[in-house]
């Protein structure tokens, strides 16, 4: 811990400073302090405008894994940043409670023990999955905290907290007043795996091969002036045809028109069912006609409700026949298949089969084919919430980042289809609804009434009010789709429905929500609908769409695939701060995806272990202002410079500071993010370290008998020096808060009562900008640069000392030069540095030379006595030949119609770039040569 008084030399400071950065003592010291001081403990009394953000609950069964890092650090470095501001900032953590994947896990372990969970019994299953939950569900929390999220721990909530339940069952409770929850029997995608229904979102679409086969249906009558006997259909799922009710044709198709009305004999079945004749039925498909099963089908269910068709279900809800299946009866669905197709065939009824590939919906959980079957559920009627949320996106509420999800929002809420929200489950929120069994003999039927109530003690009196003192209830067996609680988190979390808590006044609607686009509609959209209903409002302000972390192979991660990467393998290797900052500074812009380069050998990754690089970059560079700015003490560092008495190169960073500073809280607060950690970087490594730190290193040494002058020069930068840091670090703070939060104390002295997190961002100084010193200063690094260059390219060793001629015609240009000539000579490593206008160098230079130019700048490097001339001149011409070689090869190629036309643009492109390289390249080494002759 780098702590110190304020009067405390820096010489004694860096006594204390470790010569290496260990991100992982550090991350777990200031964690524990953040912790222990409640540092992000909100209060809507304390001063500040109200910003909050709730984080995405993950699964409570869930572990770390990318998508999570990625999601953190973005929502940590927007509330971080928004703290610095002076916000009054709440971030609220909370987890779902995952009724289907908690269930699941907890079947498996009754499996493994050889009892059911109708054996265990409701109230028995409930306490074991409490009591797993308590032991095993806190695992992605203690994971979150090692990033370190700088949320409100004691806000802390879960899904099934008292108050969020509360929250559920007053919501269920006023949308069924208001009309907006029934009950009915409709289609919906049941899973046979979990025993459950699903919503259209929780069902993913997978391309996979099979096959469609043809079958003849018999006319019951047929029609002998045309010789036709039957109708041929197709299907990809024989094993429902059981359930047909009818086969449907195009009005307009004349080939079967005469038919409409006529009957057709079910195969195996022997039931006679009609030719309808409907518009949905798309007669250039295959034969025209198409079976219609309307209890197996949506689109079928559709057709049957147009037509007052019988609905028909030959499967039980475990994926077996039932009894309308015939022969078939309690066969598998997947081994009925086969059956049914083995005997239309023996039938001699089936007349083709076709190798297919088509789209079958897969229950996301269950993992297996869903299965569209009749069910009796509750539903939210969604037209009128959506068009509310429709009303409030044409007044840009809420605002989307990046502007284009919009679209894919507003889209979606065009023409939805009503919610399923009951799932036939036991673990979460159960529907509060009661049945009055004593009015249909004690059976739960789709006649029965009930009773919607926030308590079975209010069913009651309701019940007796209307059917008498001595009615008998039954609550509902299933609980509510894990969405619908998820829809509340934004408000629930915040006290709703007490809009009177001082939560839900003060921060209410949230300010940012921060999620992946994937879950737009299963998330975002439900939220938005309810706290419309509910609130009246959109439940926050912006919404920022992140994208996906893709493998090192730029491939989506997968459990399939088995190609995830552990976010904690690599947090163990290079530390939080390190993850944190690789992940959003490989952001190019908003929403898009990121890829994160992996070995999986090794464990390692570049990216990240770059990322690491930079913060011992930081680290170091805290280190050696430390041991090279003398006796200075912590109080006087925190003192602000005297502009007046600045060098120029004083004057050059604070330009530079000031801009970084502007353009980082600008970035940050439109959520450039990414942006915004390239420019810290290039800061850092590129203004600060290697340009600012070598300029004063000059400066840094007295001498014996320092004057008045040098003594100044020295402490001005030490002053500047410090104010850097301290800025840089406030600035860099929301990407890397372990390493930031350590380096400010240990440059401050501060004590841990007073944290980096909880200062204010960095007053900006608009008289430090000045444009045109920075552009003077990119000149003169740059013709640094070309001396380096040249160096190079002749060959000099490190410790042999040259001249170095400079020649402009730009006045300022050239003034600046000869202040800097003895930062030039450090840098350059140049015996002598002369600075002349064009007509003034003329005659002056007899030997051989190396020239470089950039811009209104020419260098000149005499060589003729440190290196061999005749041997470089020969180098510098097989230099000539290959870029010539080059320009021919690549001009043949972009002059080939067929090469541009066809080839890949990209392929293209590169060719462009690489010849404009090459010619680049031919006229640096012609102009070498001529400063050789």
């Amino acid at each position: 811990m780098l702590e110190h008084s304020a009067s405390e030399s820096l010489v004694n400071a860096v006594d204390a400073f470790p010569k290496t950065y260990d991100p992982f003592g550090t991350e777990s010291r200031w964690q524990k302090i953040w912790s222990d001081q409640k540092a992000f403990h909100s209060d809507p009394k304390a001063q500040g405008e109200p910003f909050s953000v709730v984080i995405p609950p993950p699964n409570v069964t869930g572990s770390l894994h990318m998508g999570h890092a990625f999601n953190t650090a973005l929502i940590d470095t927007i509330v971080r940043f928004q703290r610095l501001q002076g916000k009054n900032v709440l971030c609220l953590p909370g987890t779902d409670h995952a009724s289907i994947a908690v269930q699941s896990i907890l079947d498996k372990q009754l499996k493994a023990e050889g009892i059911t969970r109708d054996q265990l019994g409701r109230e028995a299953f409930l306490e074991r999955a409490w009591s797993w939950k308590s032991e095993s569900g806190g695992r992605i929390v203690q994971q979150l905290r090692r990033l370190g999220y700088s949320v409100d721990w004691q806000r802390e909530r879960f899904t099934m907290d008292e108050r969020l339940s509360k929250a559920v069952v007053e919501a269920f409770v006023r949308l069924h007043q208001k009309g907006l929850i029934y009950r009915g029997e409709y289609l919906v995608n049941w899973c046979p795996v979990s025993g459950s229904a699903v919503s259209d979102l929780e069902v993913e679409m997978k391309e996979v091969d099979g096959y469609l086969w043809h079958f003849r249906y018999p006319l019951t009558n047929p029609f002998s002036e045309n010789g036709l006997t039957h109708l041929e259909v197709a299907t990809t799922r024989p094993e429902t045809m059981m359930g047909d009710v009818a086969v449907a044709v195009n009005p307009s198709d004349t080939r079967y028109a005469h038919l409409v009305g006529q009957t057709l004999t079910l195969p195996l079945i022997g039931r006679e069912i009609p030719v309808i004749a409907d518009n949905h039925v798309d007669q250039t498909f295959g034969t025209g006609c198409v079976k219609v099963t309307p209890a197996h089908d949506p689109n079928d269910f559709v057709i049957g409700q147009r037509h007052k068709l019988p609905q028909i279900t030959v499967m039980n809800k475990d994926g077996t026949m039932n009894s309308q299946a015939g022969n078939f009866k309690g066969l598998d669905r997947f081994e009925a298949r086969k059956a049914v197709v083995k005997a239309l065939e023996e039938a001699g009824l089936l007349t083709k089969v076709e190798e297919y590939r088509h789209s079958v919906p897969y229950s996301d959980r269950g993992k297996v084919p869903v299965e569209p079957l009749l069910s009796t559920q509750w539903f939210v009627r969604m037209d009128s919430m959506a068009n509310r949320c429709l009303d409030f996106l044409s007044k840009k509420e809420p605002r989307f980042f990046p502007n284009r999800w919009e679209k894919v929002y507003k889209d979606w809420l065009t023409g939805i289809r009503d919610w399923c929200v009951s799932r036939q489950l036991w673990w979460g929120h159960r529907i509060p609804a009661w049945y009055v069994v004593s009015e249909t003999s004690n059976q739960i039927t789709d006649q029965t009434p009930y009773i919607v109530a926030v308590s079975e003690e209010e069913a009651i009196l309701k019940a007796q009010e209307e059917y008498g003192i001595d009615v008998q209830l039954l609550q509902d067996d299933d609980v509510l789709d894990t969405w619908f609680s998820s829809g509340l988190w934004p408000f629930s979390t915040l006290g709703w429905p007490d809009e009177d808590d001082a939560d839900f006044s003060f921060w209410y609607p949230t300010s940012t929500l921060i999620t992946g686009f994937d879950i737009i509609f299963f998330w975002v959209a439900r939220m938005t609908m309810l706290a419309g209903v509910f609130t009246d409002k959109m439940p926050f302000s912006d919404v920022y769409i992140h994208g996906l972390v893709r493998d090192e192979e730029n491939r989506k991660m997968s459990k399939s695939l088995g190609n995830g990467i552990d976010p904690l393998l690599l947090i163990d290797r290079y530390g939080s701060d390190a993850l944190r900052f690789a992940l959003v500074k490989e952001v190019a812009g908003a929403g898009q995806d990121i890829r994160l380069d992996y070995d999986r050998q090794a464990g390692t990754s570049a990216t990240v272990e770059a990322a690491r690089n930079f913060a011992n970059k930081i680290w170091n560079a805290t280190r050696f202002a430390l041991l090279n700015l003398g006796t200075t003490t912590l109080e006087e560092t925190l003192k602000e410079p005297d502009y007046s008495d600045l060098e120029l190169s004083d004057q050059w960073i604070l330009s530079r500071l000031a801009k970084l500073n502007s353009d980082t809280a600008v970035r940050y607060g439109k959520y450039s993010l990414g942006e915004a950690a390239k420019g810290l970087y290039d800061f850092v490594w590129n203004d600060f370290c290697d340009w600012y730190l070598e300029l004063i290193k000059r400066r840094l040494n007295l001498g014996k008998s320092p004057s008045a002058k040098t003594l100044l020069n020295r402490r001005n930068a030490q002053l500047v020096v410090f104010k850097v840091l301290r800025e840089l670090f406030a600035m860099l703070h929301p990407l890397m808060p372990h390493l930031t939060e350590e380096l400010w104390h240990g440059v401050t002295g501060f004590s841990e009562n007073d944290l980096l997190a909880l200062q204010t961002w960095p007053k900006l100084n608009k008289n430090f900008l000045d444009q045109e010193l920075e552009n003077s200063f990119k000149e003169l690094f740059e013709s640094i640069r070309l001396v380096r260059n040249l160096r190079a390219e002749a060959g000099l060793k490190p410790s042999q000392k040259v001249i170095v001629y400079f020649v402009t015609k730009n006045k300022s240009l050239l003034e600046l030069l000869k202040n800097a000539i003895p930062d030039i000579q450090a840098l350059t490593r140049a015996e002598e540095v002369k600075v002349f206008y064009p007509e003034e160098i003329v005659d002056k230079l007899s030997r051989k030379s190396l020239v470089g130019v950039s811009g209104e700048l020419e260098v000149i490097l005499p060589i003729e006595d440190l290196v061999d001339v005749q041997a470089l001149r020969i180098r510098l011409k097989k230099d000539l030949k290959k870029a010539e070689n080059e320009i021919t090869i690549l001009s043949k190629r972009l002059d080939n119609p067929g090469f541009v036309q066809k080839a890949p643009d990209n392929v293209v492109e590169e060719c462009r770039s690489k010849l404009s390289d090459a010619e680049s390249q031919l006229k640096l080494v012609e102009e070498r040569l001529i400063g050789l002759e």
